[in-house]
């Protein structure tokens, strides 16, 4: 199908902010789907089964985080990379493209994002989707170091190995992450080429990742390591529906902390996703995401 795009920068702290809008307009009635990718690090690439929205005619608009994909990528500066930071660039992006009224969707680190995000009580978000993220990394480490216990010993001990010695780039080591990566981040292996994609570009500009999560997914070492905001979700008054997979890395105890935490939200559970269900049952998840904006327009 033909969708309009558009791509364009936008100012933020000196640099620029790349954004892509898919869909002309919004059709009357519906309102414009904003998405945060996650990481931290990654890019909005792995996100683009969600034009699929843009099909029902809703906007969906997407933008890298400031030092990840299309967007400006600073000299080394570690520091730069805060939780603030990414929430003030939320504001900044929907006041630069008009989004007054909006439906938000944060996936991974995404929806991280979106919930510090709510807790400054933003104005103007009519839902909330919240897919595959936890609310305390404490939590997800927990949950992390018992998938790892499922791996085969032979793939536990290299990856002890390395995490000992800090060899986190040695081939053995990135190979013997693949193995969890296949089973609980997606289980479309080959990886679609929009997810390689982004891959890709995490892997050419990794120091977000590498800040403030650490050398992998369940090697978490990073500033967020500490994060933990179960006692806060109370303060988030959106509907909201909770998205994971029966297999993810963001476990269902995980995704049951985040929907008892947050007044009235909903959870679904794709049964044969890891942690990209929007990739590994993409027409379910559109039918299931977009039946859930629609009844939360206005």
């Amino acid at each position: 199908m033909n969708r309009v795009i558009k791509e364009g920068t936008i100012p933020f702290k000196g640099y620029q902010t790349w954004y892509r809008i898919v869909g002309e307009s919004t059709a009357p009635g519906k309102l414009p789907l904003l998405c945060l990718h996650g990481g931290p690090g990654a890019c909005h690439d792995y996100l683009t089964s969600l034009d699929a929205i843009a099909d029902t005619g809703r906007q969906v608009i997407y933008y890298d985080q400031l030092g990840c994909g299309n967007s400006s990528i600073p000299v080394s500066n570690p520091a730069m990379w805060t939780i603030p930071l990414y929430v003030e660039e939320v504001d900044v992006v929907r006041r630069a493209l008009g989004l007054d009224r909006i439906h938000l969707l944060g996936q991974s680190w995404g929806g991280m994002l979106a919930m510090e995000y709510m807790f400054t009580q933003p104005v103007g978000i009519a839902s909330l989707t919240i897919a595959s993220s936890p609310s305390s990394m404490i939590q997800w480490v927990e949950e992390a170091n018992r998938l790892r216990d499922e791996l085969p010993t032979e793939i536990q001990a290299t990856l002890l190995k390395h995490e000992a010695a800090g060899t986190y780039n040695d081939p053995e080591y990135q190979a013997a992450m693949v193995e969890f990566y296949n089973r609980h981040v997606c289980r479309v292996v080959p990886n679609p080429d929009y997810v390689e994609r982004g891959n890709t570009k995490m892997s050419q500009n990794p120091e977000v990742y590498n800040t403030m999560n650490g050398p992998s997914e369940f090697h978490v070492i990073g500033t967020i390591k500490d994060w933990d905001v179960r006692h806060r979700l109370g303060e988030i008054h959106a509907p909201t529906l909770v998205t994971s997979g029966k297999y993810d890395e963001a476990t269902p105890l995980i995704a049951t902390t985040v929907q008892n935490g947050i007044p009235g939200a909903s959870w679904v559970l794709f049964e044969n996703s890891s942690h990209m269900a929007h990739v590994e049952e993409t027409e379910r998840y559109i039918q299931v995401l977009s039946a859930f904006l629609e009844l939360h327009d206005r």
